[in-house]
């Protein structure tokens, strides 16, 4: 719930505090208090965009905070763990505004205002004013079946399907785009892929023809080279190992009359063994010295083709084994063009299947729910002052010759056009009279019977909803009388589920709140502010009654307002 909330320098208001119960908090004031700017400083924090323009005259920033408890839940956690901030047991939301930017910060930890949106959604939901006219637009309708029917999970598996042949069409539409273009391609590909492939560079053969060429290169040297330094260790008069054996026999007659020689004389010996290898390695390889000209002469004929791909297709060998590779696909492509569009049919075909079986799930569902949605709001809209109104949920399809959604009848196959939340079309249809044949709620709907029709869906969402916080603003437009008090008795009950927060001008609603706070406008130091301040018992029965009678308070105003709150009756 919403325990406490503050706003500082945000419009008309410079410091207000207010620290909200469970069950319905009202909110009352005149028009123009600041009963709406409370409302939009709330939205603030619940990732909306804002306007530089609300920061306080004179102030240098705009700052709101809301503190919400119970939000210390494994999947809040989750989802705050998921964008690197640490959970906490009160949940932390502010927002400060600049003249020149806006900052979110959820437990003291930068936010962006997509993360505040994702936090706030699970939990609290803000139906303002002008808001219930949403039901007057039609694409709201199975948005609103879907979240009575929890059909989230159905409608996300077809989501999943349509999302799938809706990429294979895109990759059609691209590859018969680029039918022309490959056309023109294909002989330039055919040159290219000749011309590389009558090479066929292979992987490392540069580096390793490279060593080959310096070693034909320098045979001769390497050859004198090596002979010479193993004459120098074995063959030569002062040859060296010849000279290690000298030094050895006079270490081993020094070790005979000190041991202190023994290490020396292994060193030497060791020396002796490296000397002997070095000789026989060089021996080996000046025996393997190959001078081979027309070797040397088809290396370097070799490198010069790997050097003139090199030049035209990337600057490397790995460059032009890669375009190979591209272009030869293309190529396939671009002589296989039907056969490619072919498979890809075949593969859009398979999908489409799977995404009819889908649609028909979630469309068969939604009639079961859509059932259950017109008893209950019927049951609503009786306890609020419609006894005779008849609701309906009306479903259809767009018949569409080449639709993605296919069923079989029989021998033939209908078609129907695919959207990305089914392939369903729901309109609300209400009658309130009796004996009147519904009529599109679009139309027949009065203000007030729109107000009632969202509290309704609202009323009977609410029982099962996850959002522990529900915020009402004047949603109650166009009721009075004894509707009026249907409504607060609706919304009261509402309260047994959710913490509510309602702002309401009616004295029928505002009588059955478990708490109420009045929004007041004052004048301090040729400064206009609007402050919230919780109302006593005595209080709430004069603001009631100020609601019923304006602004002078009379007896008997206040005793039916304590009527109206049920405070006085006689047994």
């Amino acid at each position: 719930m919403l325990r406490h909330l503050q706003i500082r320098d945000y419009a008309l208001i410079e410091d207000l505090e207010v620290s909200f119960d469970s069950g319905l908090n009202i909110l009352t004031g005149e028009t123009g208090a600041g009963k709406s700017i409370i409302v939009e400083a709330l939205k603030m924090i619940l990732g909306e965009r804002a306007s530089t323009e609300v920061v306080r005259t004179g102030a240098r920033k705009a700052i709101i905070e809301g503190a919400f408890d119970e939000a210390d839940v494994p999947k809040m956690n989750s989802l705050l763990e998921g964008h690197a901030i640490e959970p906490m047991p009160q949940l932390i939301l502010r927002r400060e505004i600049t003249s020149s930017q806006s900052r979110g910060f959820i437990n003291d930890t930068p936010a962006t205002l997509a993360v505040m949106r994702e936090v706030a959604a699970q939990m609290i939901d803000l139906h303002g004013q002008h808001e219930h006219q949403s039901l007057l637009r039609t694409e709201t309708h199975l948005e609103l079946l879907d979240a009575f029917g929890g059909l989230g999970g159905l409608l996300a598996t077809y989501q999943d399907h349509f999302h799938a042949v809706a990429k294979r069409m895109e990759e059609r539409e691209k590859l018969v785009a680029r039918e022309r273009e490959l056309h023109q391609q294909k002989e330039l590909f055919a040159f290219q892929i000749e011309e590389i492939d009558r090479v066929k560079p292979q992987e490392d053969e540069e580096e390793a023809l490279e060593a080959e060429r310096r070693i034909l290169e320098n045979a001769e040297h390497l050859y004198q080279a090596t002979a010479s330094v193993y004459e120098s260790l074995y063959e030569s008069d002062t040859a060296i190992n010849d000279q290690l054996v000298v030094a050895r026999n006079e270490l081993q007659d020094l070790a005979r009359i000190d041991a202190t020689f023994e290490t020396a004389l292994e060193e030497i010996k060791s020396a002796q063994i490296v000397v002997a290898e070095i000789a026989t390695f060089l021996q080996d390889y000046n025996a393997r010295i190959e001078f081979n000209p027309e070797r040397l002469e088809a290396i370097r004929h070799r490198l010069t083709k790997l050097d003139g791909l090199k030049r035209k297709y990337g600057g490397t060998l790995e460059a032009v084994r890669a375009h190979r590779e591209e272009i030869g696909a293309t190529y396939k492509l671009a002589t296989d063009f039907e056969g490619a569009i072919k498979r890809l049919d075949l593969e859009i075909q398979a999908r489409q299947q799977e995404l009819s079986k889908a649609a028909q799930r979630l469309s068969a569902k939604r009639r079961e729910v859509a059932e259950r949605i017109e008893q209950a709001i019927g049951g609503e809209l009786a306890r609020l002052g419609m006894p005779h109104s008849r609701f309906e949920v009306r479903f259809n399809h767009q018949s569409q010759p080449d639709g993605w959604i296919r069923f079989a009848t029989g021998r033939s196959e209908e078609r129907y056009a695919a959207f990305a939340n089914g392939m369903d079309m729901a309109e609300f249809f209400l009658s309130t009279n009796l004996g009147e044949a519904p009529k599109s709620l679009v139309k027949v709907a009065s203000g007030g019977e729109v107000s009632r029709i969202m509290l309704a869906l609202k009323t009977i969402l609410a029982k099962s909803d996850r959002l522990p916080i529900l915020v009402f603003d004047e949603i109650d437009v166009g009721i009075s009388g004894a509707v009026a008090r249907k409504v607060g008795e609706s919304m009261h009950d509402l309260a047994h589920y959710h913490q509510i927060i309602a702002i309401t001008h009616l004295p029928q609603i505002a009588a059955l709140g478990d708490v109420h706070f009045v929004v007041e406008k004052v004048v301090e130091g040729n400064r206009t502010k609007s402050k919230i301040r919780r109302l006593t018992d005595t209080e709430r029965a004069e603001q009631v009654a100020a609601l019923m009678s304006g602004t002078e308070v009379t007896e008997a105003a206040l005793e039916s307002a304590r009527e109206l709150m049920g405070v006085g009756r006689k047994p």
